[in-house]
């Protein structure tokens, strides 16, 4: 079955690029130009699976749309489109749980591999999977797994991330012991995005505390290099597993 999408954007061009490149992708496609038409849409078709939601709609304002869906679905994976200028709706569209962020103008591709990575991280498609090896990050007994990109605890419990928090935990991790400042984690996670919205890590960066700390207010985990940035400061094992 095809995993659903419902695009929600009042500009028809955009719309129709994003319709034609992801159904070239087997996915399925609803479109709705206004927020209301997309919460009602959302609230008939359980089995839309993510949105792709434009913070700028012609009735109400994206973030009140995103609200709603915390509230009605807070399962459901919510990418927002943002335009030039939009650094403070995107910073609170994460804290209030988006899972990840595409400025305008964006390559079409960049959606479709985005939208696929929240997707799998969600569990609605389908990983790829080899008949070799998996490998998995592991540090102070959690382990990230990259290949379903999945956060399991010590106690083996999955520990949800959006797909913004797990490409900033991976980044973090892959360059243990390194300190990273915003403008390179950006580089690592949002390539595309780094000229505007530099703040978003720092909201990331709070959110996997709250996640991964054992005292948020007391990170000993990532921790902040002032005026520089952040360093991930445990020590990261790579491990690889016979995959069944």
């Amino acid at each position: 079955m095809k995993p659903a999408i419902l695009l929600v954007d009042d500009d028809l061009a955009i719309c129709e690029v994003l319709r034609d490149v992801l159904n070239e992708h087997v996915f399925e496609v609803r479109v709705c130009h206004s927020g209301n038409d997309a919460l009602m849409a959302i609230a008939q078709h359980p089995e839309i699976a993510l949105v792709l939601l434009d913070m700028i709609l012609p009735d109400i304002n994206g973030l009140l749309v995103l609200q709603h869906i915390q509230r009605q679905r807070p399962d459901l994976p919510v990418v927002m489109l943002t335009g030039l200028g939009s650094e403070s709706d995107v910073v609170v569209g994460l804290e209030m749980g988006a899972d990840d962020y595409i400025a305008k103008p964006f390559n079409p591709r960049v959606v479709v591999a985005r939208v696929k990575a929240v997707l799998r991280r969600s569990g609605a498609l389908a990983v790829e999977t080899t008949t070799t090896k998996s490998s998995g990050l592991h540090f102070n007994g959690w382990r990230l797994d990259t290949e379903r990109c999945q956060l399991l605890n010590a106690a083996h419990e999955q520990v949800d991330l959006t797909q913004g928090e797990y490409g900033l935990l991976l980044a973090l991790m892959q360059n243990s012991r390194k300190v990273l400042s915003r403008e390179r984690l950006l580089e690592l996670t949002h390539s595309e995005s780094l000229e505007v919205f530099d703040r978003t890590i720092d909201v990331l960066i709070m959110r996997l505390r709250r996640k991964i700390e054992l005292n948020p207010h007391q990170p000993a985990l990532i921790r902040t290099i002032r005026g520089i940035g952040y360093v991930f400061s445990a020590d990261v094992i790579q491990a690889e597993n016979n995959a069944a």
